[in-house]
């Protein structure tokens, strides 16, 4: 006996799929927090928060509090995956309904990787570790979006294709060595955590270089684009352009200014920004059948769809602009 899913909760999907990647991105948000205020040992235990008690008590003060209050947000994750899992079963969307259930299920072993990082006392190598876990989560949500409103294309060209996955790994690269840097620095997420015993000043260069060669691709990227006219792949190679360099730019001034906790956590909601701008660029290149017939203004805009549209009424017809070739 299969499972009953109301139906009008397929309306729900694309809401719920952006309040998805707007959670996760969150919660790297306040898990910054938890590091910056000292309270990655707020509870220090887990899965309870002291030996003998699930919540904090008085003594551990306001980092308990803290560090508590970061635990509950990942029942609010897995309350809003789920409800997101149901909509794409209503919806009888099988990518949509996979792809919600790889990212309801990669909640709880990002909790229990989470746990582990309190057991090993904040062990930088496993902070690390949970980090880039909260990456692969939001690629998994643009993932979802993706599917559900981006227009229908073809393969872009092979260079178009390998120059995004260039982008792809260099990227993963940037935000591996981003974790070191901060394994490196100053803020451990509690006053008696160990650091990763590397210079700080000798891997913020070479993060800093892996942060130019991934600028560099991504400008090779959008020229390719501009120059194939596909409107699509220029709008969202120009998007994480903007991403990039505005990451880039609260590097240098965090960097300059000894690490201020306002810029740290701005440099992690840029990385979750990356995560998924990093996803969009891998998947515009590759083919894709649009999900709904009117996508909205602005994604028939970026896509090419209207111009394609005048063209088509106009006694000349035209090229559309969004074609590839090879």
């Amino acid at each position: 006996m299969g499972v009953k899913v109301p139906t009008r909760l397929a309306g729900w999907l694309w809401p719920l799929a952006v309040a998805n990647i707007l959670c996760n991105i969150g919660i790297v948000v306040t898990g910054a927090a938890v590091r910056l205020t000292g309270s990655g040992l707020g509870c220090p235990t887990w899965p309870r928060c002291t030996e003998d008690s699930l919540r904090p008590h008085g003594e551990l003060g306001i980092n308990g509090a803290i560090e508590f209050g970061n635990r509950m947000l990942t029942f609010v994750l897995a309350v809003v995956a789920i409800l997101c899992f149901l909509a794409a079963i209503a919806a009888k969307d099988r990518v949509a309904t996979r792809l919600s259930f790889l990212i309801g299920l990669y909640i709880p072993a990002q909790a229990v990787i989470g746990g582990i990082t309190v057991l090993t006392d904040l062990n930088p190598w496993v902070v690390s570790l949970h980090f880039l876990s909260s990456m692969v989560i939001i690629m998994f949500c643009l993932g979802l979006m993706d599917h559900l409103r981006s227009p229908a294309r073809p393969a872009a060209p092979s260079a178009h294709r390998l120059v995004a996955l260039l982008m792809f790994v260099t990227g993963w690269v940037v935000l591996y060595l981003g974790t070191v840097v901060t394994g490196a620095g100053p803020h451990a997420g509690d006053a008696d955590a160990r650091r990763n015993g590397l210079d700080p000043e000798m891997t913020s260069f070479v993060h800093a270089g892996s942060v130019a060669l991934l600028i560099a691709l991504t400008v090779l990227l959008l020229v390719l684009a501009r120059r194939s006219g596909d409107r699509w792949l220029t709008v969202v190679t120009g998007a994480l352009l903007g991403i990039e360099l505005a990451q880039g730019l609260v590097g240098v001034v965090q960097y300059a200014t000894d690490l201020p906790v306002l810029l740290v956590a701005l440099h992690m909601l840029g990385a979750g920004l990356l995560a998924a701008g990093l996803a969009r660029i891998l998947l515009a290149v590759r083919p894709h059948e649009a999900q709904h017939d009117v996508p909205g203004a602005l994604l028939s805009w970026a896509s090419g769809e209207a111009r394609d549209a005048d063209h088509s009424q106009s006694p000349g017809g035209g090229e559309p602009l969004g074609d590839r070739r090879a």
